[in-house]
């Protein structure tokens, strides 16, 4: 199994659980779905959160039915996975 945390901009994840808006993204009900559980995405950007450096932040395109990528969301490690499920 490969570890999330190993994974660079570019490369492919899936959504580990279904995600919702936690009410960063304006103009998106709070708690709404925002993409499935197993949906594909690939990875824009990593960093951090500022008040713990330890804790990785993953900026993701995910994919649409259409297999369009959408708008990037931020997502913890432990929202995403290396191999489809």
């Amino acid at each position: 199994m490969i570890n999330v945390e190993t994974l660079e901009e570019g490369d492919v994840v899936f959504a580990a659980t279904p995600l919702y808006n936690d009410g960063g993204l304006e103009g998106i009900a709070e708690n709404a779905l925002l993409h499935p559980a197993e949906t594909r995405g690939v990875i824009v950007r990593k960093g951090h959160l500022e008040q713990d450096e330890g804790r990785s932040v993953f900026l993701v395109r995910f994919e649409d039915a259409g297999k369009n990528l959408g708008e990037p969301i931020g997502c913890f490690a432990e929202e995403l996975r290396a191999e489809e499920g």
